[in-house]
């Protein structure tokens, strides 16, 4: 019992210290050796080094470049101009007086399109201000409106969404970023269409109270011109490809290796195999972010050039500290996994006896507790993959379907108070909890209710 404590007791003090604001890099793995610690002492050095780091170092190999080339294309097409001239444009197809419906469609355009979370956040914000003010719209609803467009659907629910969360199962199930994708679209779909709804229903209550955008409002911002953008074909241009390339590249990168490619080395008798089932997509979407680079570069040059230097080091900075954070707290999952303590956990589950539960309820809770969707995934399944996939085996449901699974639940309570992307979003908003975290904690468990949807999808209809 004393060890079964030690794992909950470290779990719910990297929930405080995240919510706190203190760095994740320092603290999971002060307070995985704590852990340790409490449980036997002399293994401190051992599961520091062999475990901890080791872990984490796999995940750095693994996923750093997709943190990388995300950061500097989002970043690139912020400073072309880009992403301004994508939200002029559906603003004017969708129109000006249906502002949450345009909000939400920007975000999403610009998330599915490869565009980091927090770039679109900072990218629409202004935008969605002038509409929310010129439609008298409560300000207080904007949260909900961009959290709806890039926290949810786009995120891990789509198939071939090049965001973080639906690339990390591919190295655990052998899958591919478009796992499971009729699923997918009616998670997706599900999402979009509640959250609406919700958010519609939360305007008409406001104009019945006769409420309006509000005044002394503070972080608002100026008047923004949008005579000078560049075409919206232009725009979306590096977005296609992105999209278009993952699909293709997949395809590609399966029939070029095979199942297995032998890379030899010429200081070695024994080549270097690689499983390539653990690496297509990835490859796929590091390939399909290169080349939108390119394309943002050809066809932006002239804006880009200039502020190219400064861009780039700080899509740096932030990719290191995002990957890094993820990294650290799946040092920590593995750590904690590996203590007794979490022999009683996993027990515990156990006694869900359907796997797609099983996996949705796991990686969900720890996504809140952690307040990170890739940081709760990546604890969750560097601890009980296997378990995942022999269970899945023994029941004939496929690794796709465990795929989107775990994907969606990671965005399912993961946007709990303590999450960074709503931290963040607030302070660009100039909104707090108290104003706004209603909508979003609402929104939160709509996208929880989603995976139980296609996990009944599925056994209902056995679709894919």
């Amino acid at each position: 019992m004393l060890s079964f404590l030690i794992a909950i007791a470290a779990l719910g003090l990297l929930m405080f210290v995240a919510y706190r604001g203190y760095s994740v890099i320092l603290f999971a793995p002060l307070i995985a050796m704590l852990a340790v610690l409490l449980t036997d002492p002399s293994m401190v050095p051992a599961m520091f080094t062999g475990v901890f780091m080791e872990k984490m170092v796999i995940f750095i190999k693994l996923y750093f470049p997709v943190f990388l080339l995300g950061a500097i294309f989002g970043k690139l097409i912020e400073v072309s101009g880009f992403s301004k001239s994508i939200v002029a444009a559906v603003i004017k197809i969708v129109g000006s007086e249906r502002a949450i419906l345009s909000i939400v469609l920007v975000c999403a355009i610009l998330t599915y399109g490869g565009v980091s979370l927090f770039v679109v956040v900072f990218a629409v914000y202004p935008f969605a201000a002038e509409m929310f003010k010129q439609g008298q719209i409560p300000k207080r609803l904007i949260p909900g409106a961009i959290a709806l467009g890039s926290f949810t659907f786009t995120m891990d629910s789509l198939p071939g969404s090049p965001q973080i969360q639906n690339i990390i199962p591919t190295t655990f199930f052998g899958t591919d970023s478009w796992a499971a994708p009729w699923l997918g679209l009616i998670g997706g779909l599900f999402v979009f269409t509640t959250g609406i709804l919700y958010l519609e229903m939360r305007r008409r209550q406001a104009v019945a109270r006769n409420e309006t955008y509000g005044l002394n409002h503070i972080n608002e911002p100026e008047f923004l011109e949008t005579e000078s953008l560049v075409p919206a074909w232009m725009a979306i241009f590096p977005l296609l490809v992105v999209f278009v390339m993952n699909r293709v590249l997949v395809d590609l990168v399966n029939s070029h290796y095979g199942a297995v490619y032998q890379l030899p080395l010429p200081n070695s008798d024994h080549p270097l195999q690689i499983q390539i089932s653990s690496v297509a997509g990835i490859w796929a979407i590091e390939g399909a972010l290169f080349l939108g680079i390119l394309s943002v570069l050809v066809l932006a040059w002239k804006s880009v050039h200039r502020q190219f230097v400064g861009a780039s080091k700080s899509a740096v900075s932030g990719s290191l500290v995002a990957a890094m954070n993820t990294a650290s707290e799946y040092g920590f999952g593995a750590v904690i996994a590996a203590l007794p303590g979490f022999l009683l956990i996993k027990e515990a589950l156990k006694a869900i006896p359907n796997v797609l539960l099983n996996e949705a309820i796991t990686v969900t809770t720890l996504a809140g507790v952690t307040g990170s969707a890739s940081g709760g995934m990546s604890i969750a399944l560097a601890a009980m993959a296997e378990s995942f996939k022999e269970s899945a085996a023994a029941a004939g449901i496929p690794t796709e379907v465990l795929h989107r699974v775990a994907s969606m639940a990671s965005g399912g309570m993961d946007t709990l108070p303590h999450n960074g992307a709503v931290i963040t979003l607030f302070l660009v908003t100039g909104l707090t909890h108290r104003d706004s975290y209603k909508d979003i904690f609402t929104l939160t468990c709509l996208k929880t209710m989603a995976v139980f949807v296609i996990i009944a999808v599925y056994y209902a209809t056995g679709i894919v």
